[in-house]
């Protein structure tokens, strides 16, 4: 499901609002060259990433997800001085190049990149006493979504700020009989937001370069 406007709008507002800089340019280019699946956020949607975690004044965030780390650079400029990033990516691969992305973006010193798959590297994160987080991204396997929101509920306080990407698979997040792991992941990421009280919660509909998607968001409200 696609339309060329989409991605013409895209290219205007991008054009207009979130002009790539070379270190963004070059973390691209960089994953592309190493085969990565063109699945980072838009400019346009790390642009949003980067307004909301400074709109809340971020000083600790974490990102369930690395791939090559073009969303990281976007959420890493974003932290409050002294603020650190911590990040989590299961593919060896994708850790190598985005060190490399980091290091070119100067980076380094804030960022945390931890190797591991998050199902293990967050109850470490935990026991370490790492936390509470102020903004929380989720953007790994979908599988594992829900999980992943009980772990970043473990490592929040009441204002946490906790965005979840790819919730709308092209629309097959409405079908209930769906066996599609990834549709499967986001209706249970939905339904743990809906069904946790400490939770105020929405969603959104995007298109664009990406084509059809969307974000789940969610702060949370009471301990």
């Amino acid at each position: 499901m696609d339309d060329p406007r989409w991605a013409a709008v895209d290219r205007y507002f991008a054009d207009k609002l979130a002009r790539p800089d070379a270190p963004l340019a070059a973390a691209l280019q960089a994953n592309a060259r190493a085969g990565f699946p063109a699945i980072d956020v838009s400019p346009l949607q790390g642009k949003l990433l980067h307004i909301l975690a400074r709109a809340i004044g971020a000083k600790k965030i974490l990102e369930i997800g690395t791939l090559g780390g073009y969303s990281t650079i976007w959420l890493a400029r974003a932290l409050a001085p002294g603020g650190t990033l911590v990040t989590l990516e299961a593919d060896p691969t994708h850790v190598d190049v985005a060190k490399a992305n980091l290091e070119r973006a100067g980076l380094s010193d804030v960022v945390e990149l931890r190797f591991g798959k998050a199902a293990d590297t967050l109850p470490q994160l935990k026991a370490e006493g790492y936390g509470p987080f102020d903004f929380i991204f989720i953007d790994a396997d979908k599988e594992n979504n829900a999980l992943y929101l009980e772990w970043s509920l473990a490592m929040s306080r009441v204002g946490t700020m906790i965005v979840g990407d790819n919730v709308v698979r092209s629309g097959t997040v409405v079908d209930a009989a769906s066996t599609d792991p990834t549709v499967v992941g986001s209706r249970k990421l939905i339904d743990a937001m809906a069904n946790e009280p400490r939770l105020v919660g929405t969603a959104i509909q995007t298109v664009g370069a990406k084509g059809y998607d969307g974000f789940a968001f969610a702060i949370v409200g009471s301990e």
